[in-house]
């Protein structure tokens, strides 16, 4: 009769585990390539979300009625001759500028972690490094 999984990690954790040995290392090289290239997909992650969420802000202040609120005091304030502010905060105008913005996010968030890698790279010829310990447990 086999064991289930649950049983053999029971089983594991019930064990006094051996001294765990601890390693302690030294963060002395960080890659700029890799550096670059995880940074553009962090900005690529951050950018959808600003999209996402413009959209999702968007709508529901749509569906709200509160565009419409802000259109008539403007349209008060400014008098009868006043522009319509639905022109100016449209779907697709609003869209236009998250996009803009998403697309800066990218560049910049790729252009800071070059900067954070070289910046680390050439600190650590004063400092040594970062000591990291780890375990096996």
């Amino acid at each position: 009769m086999s064991s289930s999984v649950a049983e053999k990690l029971a089983k594991k954790s019930s064990r006094r585990p051996a001294s765990a040995k601890q390693v302690r290392l030294k963060l002395v090289y960080i890659d700029f390539w890799s550096t670059v290239k995880l940074s553009f997909l962090a900005g690529i992650c951050l950018a959808i979300i600003a999209i996402v969420g413009t959209f999702l802000i968007w709508t529901v202040l749509d569906r709200t009625g509160i565009f419409d609120q802000i259109n008539s005091l403007f349209k008060d304030i400014s008098g009868a001759g006043g522009s319509d502010l639905r022109s100016i905060l449209g779907l697709g105008q609003v869209m236009g500028f998250s996009l803009i913005v998403a697309i800066l996010d990218i560049v910049v968030v790729t252009a800071l972690g070059a900067v954070f890698a070289l910046l680390y790279n050439l600190s650590v010829k004063i400092t040594g490094g970062l000591l990291v310990g780890f375990t096996n447990n």
